[in-house]
């Protein structure tokens, strides 16, 4: 407001965390592109919102494809206001002050509209950043719906594997009919022989989504998740089912762009939505009807549920166990997981552990950008081996 001195914010958190949101999203984010983003910001206005969206354009990117994603990105972590400064303190680089726009250069204004379009991106990056560690059962409808502008720019890529086809490559194994067609090129003359090497594609995604009562609070966000997993650019199509009462596959209804309009046909589908759990019988229902024709093999399974179970827990640790040496590997998300003091008390959870390569939290943005990561084979830990420890939040 006039008269008051500006809100400074930290520019650190923001740029590392619209980096992680972009990794996230599918977009090769890395340390060094987050550094010549801070040399850039510099070296341009950052009192210009344009500056902040094209320093990060031109180094966060690292091609056309990923200018689409960043995009999104950066209209959902910084918002959509035009009147955004960031000011210059002449400070290093890594220690750049994001602070409040003045009503004396953006011109005069009137009310608490005036005052709240005067917000800064500094100011909306920092309530990003808040958010994007905070639990989903516990947000507001407001921060409900940045949340959802977030999760619609996931891209959830498998681990790469190794496929049957070849591409030309540098070194490998020789490949004749290239070597003999350069050699009859050059008119016999000797050429330095072609090589050839097997080519690599993501592997399939699974993800079985606990949409019981007992997951009524986080089933919306892990939906929507889902939604944005399903959309990837590439490779194999993300399959997704729901567990309650029965096992229904909506694959074909996150079809839609539109995730509003998705969600709205999966509740049409789904008649055990917010109702019991039998997550034994279901497993083994989509390894019999699915998984074992070929879905589950060699694909990422993740499983979002809580791993309360009203029937048998011994049948769910068996279909765990079929299940872990069907896939490539198998990870679970439990938004409980994210509560403090939380032990996987749950029978049921208590009986599938022991199959599962991560147990993770889902409980907020920031987990499952971590569950994105582990799903495309990127580990934190280098320590951690095929079966990686539980960890709690």
């Amino acid at each position: 407001m006039p008269g008051e001195p500006p809100t400074t914010y930290d520019a650190a958190d923001s740029v590392v965390g619209l980096a992680r949101t972009l990794r996230a999203a599918g977009v090769d984010a890395g340390p060094e592109r987050v550094h010549a983003m801070v040399q850039a910001l510099a070296r341009l206005d950052p009192g210009r919102r344009d500056d902040v969206y094209w320093a990060g354009r031109l180094t966060l990117c690292a091609g056309v494809d990923d200018i689409d994603r960043y995009d999104r990105v950066f209209a959902a972590y910084f918002g959509d206001r035009p009147r955004t400064l960031i000011r210059r303190r002449g400070l290093p680089a890594a220690q750049l002050r994001l602070v409040q726009a003045a009503d004396a250069i953006d011109g005069p204004g009137t009310g608490d509209e005036e005052a709240d379009n005067d917000t800064s991106v500094a100011a909306t990056a920092s309530r990003t950043e808040v958010l994007r560690h905070r639990d989903i059962a516990s947000l507001s409808a407001s921060d409900r719906a940045a949340m959802h502008r977030l999760l619609a720019a996931f891209r959830l890529r498998g681990d790469m594997r190794r496929s049957r086809r070849t591409r030309p490559a540098h070194r490998g194994t020789v490949d004749a009919r290239r070597t003999l067609r350069h050699l009859m090129q050059a008119g016999g003359e000797p050429v330095r022989p072609a090589h050839r090497d097997r080519r690599e594609r993501p592997r399939r995604v699974v993800l079985l989504v606990d949409v019981s009562g007992s997951m009524s609070s986080y089933a919306d966000a892990l939906l929507r998740f889902a939604h944005a997993a399903s959309h990837r650019d590439r490779g194999p199509a993300t399959e997704v089912f729901t567990i309650g009462t029965r096992l229904t596959r909506v694959t074909r209804e996150l079809a839609h762009r539109d995730p509003d309009v998705a969600l709205k046909a999966i509740a049409a589908s789904i008649p055990d939505w917010s109702g019991g759990t039998r997550l034994g019988s279901l497993v083994k229902e989509f390894l019999d009807v699915w998984g074992q024709r070929g879905m589950a093999r060699g694909a990422i399974a993740v499983v979002l549920s809580d791993g309360w179970e009203r029937g048998d827990v011994t049948l769910l640790g068996d279909q765990m166990a079929r299940l872990h040496r069907l896939a490539h590997r198998v990870v679970w998300a439990n938004p409980r997981a994210g509560r403090p003091g939380f032990a996987p008390l749950a029978a049921g959870m208590a009986a599938a552990l022991p199959n599962v390569d991560d147990f993770v939290s889902g409980h907020s943005v920031a987990a499952l950008e971590r569950l994105a990561q582990l799903v495309a084979g990127v580990r934190t830990d280098p320590r951690a081996g095929k079966r990686a420890e539980v960890t709690y939040a």
